[in-house]
């Protein structure tokens, strides 16, 4: 596959997860959360609170979207291995840890304060050792890269 070709498949792909995230943030997370507090009255004030942390959460998955278009603008362009992508995939790895670490922490202090319920603190375990595998994957893939780029300039030097 050519890298054109596979950098307009790569930024297909981030335009469907964008489309994707912004029905589940602006569509399906609110009307859930209207549902829960139509069933649950007596849980009502936890409904703003909740919805405002899940879209705080969303704001990182936003900004890597913008990153992953630059690293398949770099691709299309004939940029794979470059410094630049090595440097937009540990940005990947410390946006997905923080993000990790924000939800894990914000799932505590609601549960601590009463607004959540255990099984939602479990059920967060998942979601943040998936945003942690991301974090790896993407140092891991910053490593490669930037191992890559080394090994591609010193081969452009020799002829």
């Amino acid at each position: 596959m050519k890298q054109k070709k596979l950098s307009r498949w790569l930024k297909c792909l981030i335009i469907g997860v964008g489309i994707c995230a912004i029905i589940i943030y602006a569509l399906i997370i609110p009307f859930m959360g209207i549902s829960l507090r139509d069933q649950y009255p007596e849980f009502s004030y936890c409904f703003w609170p909740w919805l405002i942390f899940i879209w705080a959460t969303g704001i990182p998955c936003c900004i890597i979207l913008i990153i992953g278009w630059e690293i398949s603008s770099n691709i299309g362009s004939d940029r794979a291995f470059s410094e630049i992508n090595a440097k937009l995939f540990e940005w990947i790895s410390f946006l997905t840890a923080g993000d990790s670490a924000f939800f894990f922490v914000g799932n505590v202090v609601f549960f601590s304060l009463n607004m959540s319920h255990p099984s939602i603190v479990l059920a967060s375990f998942f979601i943040v050792f998936i945003g942690v595998a991301i974090s790896v994957a993407c140092s891991v893939l910053s490593h490669l890269v930037r191992k890559a780029a080394i090994l591609q300039d010193q081969s452009d030097l020799t002829i």
